[in-house]
């Protein structure tokens, strides 16, 4: 677990997340438990949960109710990450090796199958008819972007593409986080307290993305838990690559991404990916993510003053502060 200052105040908390999290697959197949240790003990800082436990003790949600919440969304998390892994080929995750670099694919649907059903049945559990909404409903919005990156290609080369699949991707999840947690709290969609608790989960969540497509050219495996420039290798073209092209789009390289879905020479690879990071579309790219942490730093100011509101703005500073 992370040692983040913003973690202090729900430290108890996320222990009793982690013990209900353990428990989802008791009482299953053998295998079943053992590929959910396997995948909890991959780690992650638990985000997601702490930003709804967060809110919700800002806004005074059920204590019961908010670890269940928090449960049934990193459940969720898991759930999303084991499909996309499959989907993606990717042999590590967090640096280490994923379900289905152990698995057969069969195996390694079923396995997210389950965790999808173990999420829904958690989200049933916060008693919230509202909440259970909310996780269809972004569970549609997170499946929708994947299949159109599918079938419409990783290579978009418009912002407001790339925008459209960080959203669908990662920032539904933490709006997810937060609104539900208003809701728990009894704030009603219509509310400003609701809609201002969403607001600041959405431009967190843009913002953990894009620094996320950052840290794809200037972290190191190890760090990022895949290979280095791994989005471009897979045809992915994400902020960085997208400011880097309005002023080199000839490239050959950038192009032979865009033409063929991919870049497999790990020599062109590397020194497209050496070129991004020279031409000053790292610091665009992480301009933009500083600009959503502002917007969620200007949310939290009509949200009730406290310590979980000066965690959240710490959690919302350590989004961009993250290694680069």
């Amino acid at each position: 677990m992370s040692t983040a200052p913003f973690l202090a105040l729900v430290q108890d908390a996320l222990a009793e997340v982690e013990t209900l999290l353990a428990a989802q697959a008791d009482g299953y197949h053998p295998d079943l438990q053992a590929a959910l240790h396997h995948l909890l003990a991959a780690g992650g800082k638990r985000i997601r949960p702490t930003v709804a436990l967060l809110m919700g003790r800002l806004l005074g949600a059920p204590h019961p109710r908010l670890v269940i919440l928090a449960a049934a969304l990193e459940m969720l998390h898991t759930a999303t990450l084991v499909h996309d892994d499959l989907i993606d080929g990717a042999l590590l995750r967090r640096g280490m090796p994923t379900l289905n670099a152990q698995w057969s694919p069969a195996a390694t649907v079923l396995t997210g199958d389950f965790l999808f059903a173990r999420a829904a049945l958690l989200a049933t559990n916060t008693e919230s008819l509202h909440v259970m909404r909310l996780f269809t409903q972004t569970l549609a919005v997170i499946v929708d972007g994947e299949i159109r990156q599918l079938f419409e290609g990783g290579a978009y080369t418009a912002l407001p593409q790339y925008e459209h699949r960080i959203y669908a991707k990662t920032a539904s999840m933490f709006e997810l986080a937060t609104a539900a947690a208003a809701s728990l709290a009894g704030a009603q969609p219509d509310d400003a307290v609701y809609e201002t608790a969403r607001r600041y989960g959405y431009h967190i969540g843009m913002a953990f993305q894009i620094v996320d497509d950052i840290l794809d050219y200037q972290g190191d495996s190890q760090q990022v838990g895949k290979p280095v420039g791994n989005d471009l290798r897979n045809g992915l073209i994400t902020l960085p690559a997208l400011a880097y092209m309005q002023q080199h789009h000839d490239d050959p390289d950038l192009q032979a991404v865009l033409q063929n879905g991919g870049l497999y020479d790990a020599q062109r690879l590397e020194a497209l990916v050496q070129r991004i990071r020279q031409s000053g579309a790292l610091q665009t790219a992480a301009q933009a993510a500083r600009e959503h942490v502002d917007a969620a730093l200007a949310a939290l100011t009509h949200l009730p003053p406290g310590p979980e509101r000066e965690a959240l703005a710490a959690l919302a500073r350590y989004v961009v502060d993250r290694d680069f």
